[in-house]
């Protein structure tokens, strides 16, 4: 922890933000603000036929909905850039061609057809596809003269024929892989782009990278990557290697079984606290029993040595009951505004922000994702429409219109129209027919909201308002008249 920390979340734009990929972003966020360093975003674009328009944009706008601003990355240059590894070409070009001139690498002038013909042997012989170092052979005269013929060519690096190397993960502990399973990997393509494993190497390093903090998808791949260190002469950062997300059948979280772009949950009105507070969750604890935690706290709190090697699942339900917490928790007059656009587009226009309020704070408790709000609330923008026909059979007799006509003397009569004076006036009409006041609270509901269900129904009038409240009461005593 001498050297000054820098961290970096690289991904590739293929499309929308996977939780996965949040994940990674967010400990590398919490990382570098616990120990005062810098938070870097890399675009790894290398992989031009999986790039996706307008992917850049999506990342960049997701990762600043959650909260996560970067200290460098694309136009925020920190004096490493550019940041987006299509623009960096010559710089790999020029460190594949030192491993080469090092001996370290090598020209490979097998077409795509004889690799083919090679993988297609190895696929009979039920072995994995590698490369069988054809051209590592090759004098550097004859590789010299090939590639000033203009014969197409990639550049691999050369693994050790045997031995292994054990390295050390801030999560996994001690690892040790064998050389024997490493292919000659390419790290210059024949159109002059990087593979991953070359670009990650040089731009970490001329980044000033400290900690690389990544997915476990990427452990196998660090022996390639320390081999380059060593040929390089440079000093490699320290690795701590994320576990799995995984379905609640313990498989890995892929689409297949649910959503995973945090771009979904952000549409079905997932708040960014809770979407924050419950992926930091997924493989990292505090060494206690909370569970509710601000993105202040969450940075106070981390530390990668809390991170745990077994993989995480994803479960719904709980993420479900973070977001009712942190809508609990949110002021009513910043819940509103984001309430406000669900409504707008539901083609309920809101014009009194004070009402509303009101509504946010009698519904909050019973939300679990915003957009439930919509609907929740229809009645208290819009007269209903229909009534619950199973609460009609079940509350509504003969004599309720008698009862309710009563209760609207009643209520006509209140100055102050409030919870609790709307309580002590529906109580004196029960006694006074000797009823039990279920009997009038149940239609009540119904006459003024169509369900059978809702918030407290005193709390439900006094934000009707008194004019409201009467003038639903003699539409459903109207409509629901039995003969």
């Amino acid at each position: 922890m001498n050297k000054k920390i820098r961290v970096r979340f690289a991904p590739s734009p293929t499309g929308y933000l996977h939780v996965g990929g949040l994940r990674t972003a967010l400990y590398n966020y919490f990382f570098a603000k616990h120990n005062g360093g810098k938070f870097i975003l890399r675009i790894e674009d290398t992989d031009q036929s999986r790039k996706v328009e307008g992917a850049v944009e999506n990342l960049i706008g997701t990762l600043k909905w959650a909260g996560l601003e970067y200290d460098e990355g694309p136009e925020k240059d920190g004096g490493f850039g550019p940041y987006i590894q299509s623009q960096r070409l010559e710089l790999y070009r020029r460190y594949a061609e030192q491993l080469v001139e090092q001996g370290d690498a090598y020209y490979c002038f097998c077409t795509p057809e004889r690799l083919d013909e090679l993988r297609k042997k190895q696929q009979e012989q039920k072995q994995s596809f590698s490369y069988d170092r054809k051209c590592r052979s090759l004098s550097p005269e004859e590789a010299k003269r090939r590639v000033l013929s203009g014969e197409p060519y990639v550049i691999r690096m050369k693994i050790p024929l045997e031995g292994s190397i054990t390295f050390q993960d801030v999560i996994r502990g001690e690892v040790t892989i064998g050389y024997s399973v490493l292919d000659d990997q390419v790290l210059l393509k024949s159109d002059g782009f990087p593979t991953y494993h070359l670009a990650v190497v040089v731009d970490d390093h001329l980044m000033g990278i400290s900690h690389v903090i990544r997915g476990e998808e990427w452990l196998s791949s660090v022996p390639k990557h320390l081999l380059l260190y060593r040929y390089f002469g440079w000093e490699a950062p320290v690795l701590a290697h994320l576990p799995l997300l995984l379905n609640p059948d313990r498989s890995k979280l892929s689409k297949r079984q649910g959503d995973v772009a945090v771009e979904e949950y952000r549409n079905k009105g997932y708040l960014k606290e809770a979407i924050v507070n419950f992926v930091a969750l997924l493989g990292w604890n505090p060494g206690d029993d909370r569970e509710i935690f601000t993105m202040e706290e969450l940075i106070h709190e981390f530390t990668l040595e809390r991170v745990g090697k077994a993989g995480a699942v994803f479960n719904i339900e709980k993420l479900n009951w973070l977001n009712q917490q942190h809508i609990r928790r949110k002021e009513t007059k910043e819940l509103a505004e984001l309430l406000k656009p669900l409504m707008e587009k539901a083609g309920i226009p809101i014009a009194d922000d004070e009402y509303f309020q009101k509504v946010v704070e009698l519904l909050k408790e019973k939300l679990t994702v915003l957009n439930d709000f919509v609907e929740y609330s229809r009645y208290f923008f819009e007269d209903p429409t229909s009534y619950d026909e199973a609460g009609i059979e079940k509350h509504w007799d003969v004599n309720t219109p008698q009862h309710l006509k009563v209760l609207m003397e009643q209520l006509a009569s209140l100055e102050n129209f409030t919870k609790t004076s709307i309580e002590e006036k529906m109580k004196m009409v029960a006694e006074q027919f000797q009823i039990k006041p279920a009997k009038i609270i149940h239609p009540v509901r119904l006459a003024l909201s169509g369900r059978q269900v809702g918030p407290g129904l005193y709390e439900m009038m006094e934000v009707l308002g008194k004019e409201q409240t009467l003038r639903r009461l003699k539409t459903a005593i109207e409509r629901l008249h039995l003969s």
